[in-house]
């Protein structure tokens, strides 16, 4: 990618499973994309499940799941995105969260990568926002 063109943000790293704070910081990411006439990158990182989880959940069925996931995720940015200017690119990532985001980042030169806080009990930061952090190769922006 070529040098960047404009003083600010150019690029913009979302990461989105599905929940409510990722969807907060989906929410806080394409604002701050509008504002900025940046492009937004959102990113579902597949986590790999270990062959004993496939039994549950089949291989199968959870390629469809990621498909489903996929389509829905371009649905989104089209009717939310669009119409507000924002540039926008959908991304799947198969791995670690944190490390799948970081390496995503790198690869669009990312600005800036944006996460929703995930809880793991006692108020404490989730592992995918406290892996980054701790990692951090560009800012980290946590979203409640």
């Amino acid at each position: 990618m070529p040098a960047k063109e404009k003083d600010g943000l150019a690029v913009i790293v979302v990461g989105l499973d599905g929940s409510t704070p990722a969807k907060n910081a989906s929410a806080w990411a394409a604002g701050m994309a509008r504002r900025e006439k940046a492009r937004l990158v959102l990113v579902y990182v597949e986590p790999l499940l270990a062959p004993g989880g496939w039994a549950g959940v089949g291989a199968e069925t959870a390629g469809e799941t990621t498909v489903s996931i996929m389509v829905e995720m371009r649905l989104d940015a089209a009717r939310y995105l669009d119409p507000v200017g924002v540039k926008w690119s959908v991304v799947h990532h198969r791995g670690d969260p944190a490390r799948g985001l970081e390496a995503i980042a790198a690869e669009f030169e990312a600005d800036c990568v944006v996460v929703g806080r995930s809880r793991a009990g006692g108020g404490k930061l989730g592992s995918v926002p406290k892996t980054l952090i701790a990692d951090a190769k560009r800012p980290v922006v946590v979203v409640p």
